[in-house]
């Protein structure tokens, strides 16, 4: 029996289902808790390694896989490259995605602080940052687009969210999924080998910006569930 081991809490509310119906499938399903380190035995049972957090305990776990050969989602350079601020947001410029202006000191105009890493975080001291991101959003709406890829095609979902004074997402709904959009960031998730990313969109008076790239996206409110179930199968023998 194929054995997928899945770095993630069991309670995950998107992650979670999708262990549950890869189990139905006839996989054995392994969690290994975030922020543990993953023995590389563990690792060498496993016919595929999913990876859903962005720590430094994650990224030696997929970078061990990919050294033995053990199938990941998404792999160690895809993960590593995009949760790197700049590279993201210059791939996202190679793909055609208008991107914020970025300064490395403070700039005379609204910014955000952002720290060069994702896995580090907000800075401590929103004013203080490692390089200053204009703020070009007008609302404090943001448009995610969710991409997966399952092996046969990408697939696409669009969801408005607001942003809230705790830091947290509120979904608001569902979007209708913009195509030239979606035609960037399936560019973006193809020319780095992904097979799951989430890139997040502002709307401004000179239209959508670029801004982030997340690449371990939960898919919390996507409904993507079984599309993401499809997507890791298919790195097995079972689901090829």
């Amino acid at each position: 029996m194929d054995c997928i081991g899945f770095i993630c809490e069991p309670e995950h509310p998107v992650f979670g289902a999708v262990a549950e119906r890869l189990s139905a499938r006839g996989f054995d399903v392994q969690f290994l808790r975030p922020g543990n380190p993953v023995a590389r035995a563990d690792i060498d049972d496993l016919a595929a390694l999913v990876n859903t957090t962005l720590r430094p305990e994650s990224f030696s776990a997929l970078r061990y896989a990919d050294r033995v050969g053990v199938e990941t989602w998404n792999g160690f350079l895809p993960t590593t490259a995009l949760a790197c601020r700049l590279v993201a947001l210059h791939g996202l410029e190679q793909v055609g995605c208008q991107v914020p202006t970025v300064w490395f000191e403070k700039p005379d105009h609204d910014y955000i602080a952002r720290t060069r890493y994702a896995w580090d975080g907000i800075p401590a001291n929103s004013d203080e940052g490692d390089f200053y991101q204009a703020r070009v959003r007008e609302e404090p709406v943001e448009y995610k687009y969710f991409a997966v890829n399952d092996g046969r095609e990408t697939h696409l979902r669009a969801i408005q969210v607001r942003s809230e004074v705790s830091g947290l997402d509120h979904v608001i709904s569902e979007e209708t999924v913009e195509v030239t959009l979606a035609a960037r960031v399936r560019e973006l998730l193809d020319r780095f080998g992904a097979r799951a990313l989430c890139v997040e969109f502002v709307e401004s008076k000179e239209g959508f910006y670029a801004q982030a790239v997340d690449p371990a996206p939960g898919f919390t409110g996507t409904g993507m569930e079984r599309r993401v179930a499809d997507s890791i199968a298919s790195l097995t023998t079972i689901g090829a």
